[in-house]
């Protein structure tokens, strides 16, 4: 929606691909939350002017979208790899130029979307969808808001603990999880006083695209990522809402209701990043510190009411039962929601 325009970067992209010869159309206006409707537009697009390969310039959104689009341009219905677990194995070559780090989308084959019509946003994933080569230059994200530079730390940090929890034993995997917290807790609070610090700008950079590029999650099970849809539904509903923030809400009400279903792992992680033995002392440990990010911790924060619950959990419920460290179904949906007042 413009920022690449200021920072540069728009700049920097045309006089490249000109200079070697690559002519380019252009698909602007990709929202936070991409919409199914978009993806339809950009890939109509790329069937008119019979394009070769798929740019993406910009944060998950804008990658997100360059693979539903590319996948779009070898089927008649995209969203058919949404709505299944049927692999994406044909889609146009897709390049990343990455400004925000956050999702990981530049190093790995998922894509996230919103049906605009449905109100579901879901996944897909598949070989094709894996980005060909990713350019991530930290400077260029010295200018981000601060609220999006959180937004992106808090998405990392919860792509990891999706992993995480469900650990019972996988030591070395366990343990590249801690240190890739406690690292993009570190380099944050250092970016929070000094937001053009170029190695901190750099480790957060790195450690976003390592917490979901499959590293986080060897011999972990796939993850759990009832959080996550509990989120989507959040900002499936209300597109205003960053994942980000959704995701710092949801959290720690999931941790919370969860802790008994693997005990010993939810110590460990109050542990080891929270220096207490007592989870709930965690829980309040990791809310602190996303209040001194200024992330939101609350649903009411967010301008949910309880009012609005209910709706939230049909939402969820239409992806059906969620979850690997526990089993969630509709009332345990609620129940997380309010945890999450």
């Amino acid at each position: 929606k413009g920022s690449i325009k200021t920072n540069g970067v728009y700049d920097s992209v045309i006089e490249s691909l000109k200079r070697h010869g690559v002519t380019a159309c252009e698909y602007w206006g990709v929202r936070p939350n991409p919409l199914l409707s978009e993806v339809n537009e950009a890939a109509a697009m790329a069937r008119k002017e019979n394009v070769q390969a798929v740019l993406a310039v910009g944060g998950g959104s804008v990658i997100d979208a360059a693979k539903a689009a590319a996948a779009a341009c070898y089927c008649d219905n995209v969203w058919q790899y949404y709505e299944t677990p049927k692999p994406v194995t044909e889609a146009l070559p897709l390049y990343v130029i990455l400004t925000i780090s956050a999702t990981g989308s530049e190093m790995n084959p998922g894509s996230v979307i919103t049906n605009d019509e449905q109100k579901k946003k879901w996944a897909s994933h598949g070989p094709a969808l894996f980005p060909r080569v990713s350019i991530i230059d930290p400077e260029i994200q010295m200018s981000l808001p601060w609220r999006q530079t959180v937004n992106g730390a808090v998405d990392a940090i919860s792509h990891i603990m999706e992993y995480y929890f469900i650990g019972s034993g996988q030591e070395t995997t366990i343990a590249i999880d801690e240190a890739l917290i406690g690292s993009i807790i570190r380099v944050t609070d250092i970016l929070q006083q000094n937001e053009k610090d170029y190695a901190a700008r750099a480790g957060l950079a790195w450690a976003a695209t390592l917490a979901l590029n499959g590293i986080s999650g060897i011999g972990l099970k796939g993850g759990d990522w009832a959080t996550h849809m509990l989120e989507h539904s959040i900002s499936a509903l209300y597109p205003h809402i960053a994942h980000g923030e959704g995701l710092a809400v949801m959290f720690p009400a999931w941790i919370k209701y969860t802790a008994g279903a693997n005990p010993a792992q939810y110590r460990r992680w109050a542990e080891k990043l929270w220096n207490t033995s007592d989870i709930g002392e965690g829980i309040e440990k990791l809310k602190t510190k996303y209040r001194q990010w200024g992330a939101p911790v609350s649903l009411t924060e967010l301008g949910i009411t309880a009012g609005d619950i209910p709706a939230l959990a049909e939402n969820a419920a239409m992806a059906g039962t969620l979850g690997k460290v526990k089993k969630l179904v509709r009332e345990d949906f609620l129940a997380i929601y309010r945890l999450a007042l």
